[in-house]
């Protein structure tokens, strides 16, 4: 109940009498972070007390995902410190506008009013940024030059603007102009409110953080892994427990991620030998073939706007014909949108923002143009069946559609599973006759491959002591991705370390207990019943899903 922009971003008590947060922003305090951590601590304690043996199975499920979560807070104490508040990709400097952007509704002049409430905020929540900066700085935790130089960019590029070009001033607008509960001269002076909540309150907050990031960037490395970091071998065995929900170590995941990589080109190669490309490695023939004209788009306003129409077209089409092996679907709607171009330049290719849980603001699937060459065509299906249907759309907007189960389970965090099941959505829907053409699979490999390729690099930099450009290197030569989008790839691995070594070994997993399910059951297996039991209780750890399968194999061999 202390997390507002949580309760924003859930939407189910806004505009209700229930509604108290929607005119703050949350407490990003490391005294917030100590009490969060030691709550769950108690609360561990008073898990462990249950008779696990007297639950129901749905009971047993919520205690086993809430055990896996609590056990981790120990741990979580010991590297409290252990990560960026600030860096490019999910910084507060990004987080605040994007959450004002997206989240905060206005439907009227009060929700208007704590909007520019929201804004005068602002200040507190980087001053309390710049306290956890500072102790983490005299804790030897500082981020690698170039996180810090981004950053600063960043932050430049946000307040060098006019207010009335900032995105904070320009989403409001367009949002209360299209009320017609308000007056054109009240709207006008609410207008007034936020431009000067802009230059008086938002770009000062903004120019202390950077004045502070200046000096930082003087003393900060080029090391870019976490070994670098107290204890960084054992924070980095920590990240990916969390992150894999396996207890695989860093040489491990490297060797296998050396493995599938190399299985996976043998099948590239093998399609691009069929379309008579030949010569060079798998890298450079893909390279070339994202370069050919017929797979670009026009790099123009109208180019950006297709590419968008045809990731409209290609989750209408399997939306349509994917009722032969999903029977469990998800209410929510989906949309498809640009990534905000204030951040597109450090933003991954795409990502996913699900819905609220009452299913009245719909998911997005946000695309990043920022370079029409860095999306062939070839892979569009791809990365919308991974981001959108059947992948994360699918699986978090029936999550938060789950009834009879604590709140928790609805917002489950466990990346390997909820990853795995994305990219195991790019597999499944080339199993059914998705793709029309040996390009599209190419794509799919290619996907596929990226992520194999993660697995290497991640450990490779914060394992291994590789630098930036030696991942940089690896990943563009051995999958053929643009060099921008490798480099933005690279950069992100090293802020959020483990957190890409999750959709391989989630994918793995799955298709892992599909064939155990398949062998055990022959004839008797059925692909929407099982893709029932892996979505019906969300994200798991990789353990549970285990058992759940298990359960659904016995189950179906007793005729139940």
């Amino acid at each position: 109940l202390g997390e507002p922009q949580l309760l924003s971003s859930i939407g189910i008590i806004d505009k209700t009498l229930m509604d108290f947060h929607s005119d703050d922003l949350s407490d990003f305090s490391d005294e917030k972070t100590s009490d969060l951590i030691n709550k769950a601590l108690r609360e561990y304690k008073t898990l462990l007390s249950y008779n696990y043996e007297s639950l129901e199975e749905n009971q047993k499920i919520s205690y086993d995902i809430a055990e896996w979560i609590l056990s981790m807070a120990q741990d979580a104490k010991n590297f409290q410190y252990h990560s960026y508040p600030v860096n490019q990709l999910s910084g507060i400097q990004n987080e605040l506008p994007s959450f004002m952007d997206a989240i905060h509704q206005i439907i009227n002049e009060k929700s208007a009013n704590n909007y520019i409430s929201r804004l005068s905020q602002f200040d507190r929540v980087i001053a309390q940024t710049l306290v956890k900066l500072k102790k983490r700085e005299t804790l030897g935790i500082i981020p690698p030059r170039f996180v810090i130089l981004k950053v600063m960019e960043q932050m430049k590029n946000f307040i060098e603007q006019p207010s009335e070009k900032n995105i904070l001033f320009t989403s409001f607008k367009k949002k209360i102009n299209s009320l017609v509960n308000i007056n054109t001269p009240d709207k006008h002076k609410l207008e007034t409110q936020v431009l000067d909540e802009i230059e008086k309150n938002v770009y000062p907050a903004y120019k202390s953080l950077l004045n502070y990031l200046q000096d930082l960037s003087i003393i900060a490395t080029n090391d870019d892994g976490v070994w670098k970091l107290p204890s960084g071998d054992k924070f980095y065995k920590f990240m990916l427990k969390v992150n894999t929900t396996t207890d695989m170590g860093p040489e491990e995941i490297h060797l296998l991620g050396l493995a599938e990589v190399d299985r996976i080109k043998s099948e590239m190669l093998s399609i691009l030998d069929s379309l008579g490309l030949k010569g060079s490695g798998v890298g450079e023939l893909m390279k070339d073939l994202s370069r050919q004209d017929r797979f670009i788009f026009p790099d123009s306003d109208s180019g950006r706007d297709a590419i968008i129409e045809e990731y409209e077209n290609i989750i209408r089409e399997i939306d349509d014909g994917i009722s032969p092996i999903f029977e469990l679907r998800p209410k929510s709607k989906l949309e498809v949108s640009r990534i905000p171009e204030f951040k597109e330049k450090t933003a991954p290719g795409a990502y996913y923002r699900q819905p609220s849980m009452d299913g009245k603001r719909p998911g997005v699937f946000y695309a990043n143009l920022r370079n029409v060459n860095d999306i062939p065509s070839f892979g569009m299906k791809t990365l919308a069946y991974h981001e959108a249907i059947p992948g994360h759309h699918y699986q978090l907007a029936i999550q938060l559609e789950m009834e009879d189960v604590p709140i928790f389970r609805r917002f489950s965090p466990f990346t390997a599973y909820i990853e795995g099941w994305a990219l195991y959505a790019e597999r499944v829907a080339a199993e059914y006759g998705f793709h029309t053409n040996p390009y599209t699979d190419l794509g799919r490999l290619q996907a596929e491959l990226f992520r194999a390729v993660r697995l290497v690099v991640d450990t490779g930099i914060h394992f291994k002591r590789w630098n930036r450009e030696t991942a940089v290197d690896y990943m563009s030569n051995n999958t053929g991705m643009p060099i921008l989008e490798v480099t933005a790839e690279i950069e992100r691995y090293i802020v959020w370390p483990g957190q890409a070594c999750a959709y391989k070994i989630g994918m793995n997993k799955i298709l892992e207990l599909r064939e155990e399910a398949k062998l055990k059951l022959g004839p008797r297996f059925n692909i929407r019943e099982f893709h029932t039991v892996v979505l019906q209780n969300g994200a798991v750890p990789l353990s549970l899903l285990d058992r759940l399968v298990d359960n659904y194999i016995e189950d179906t061999q007793r005729g139940d």
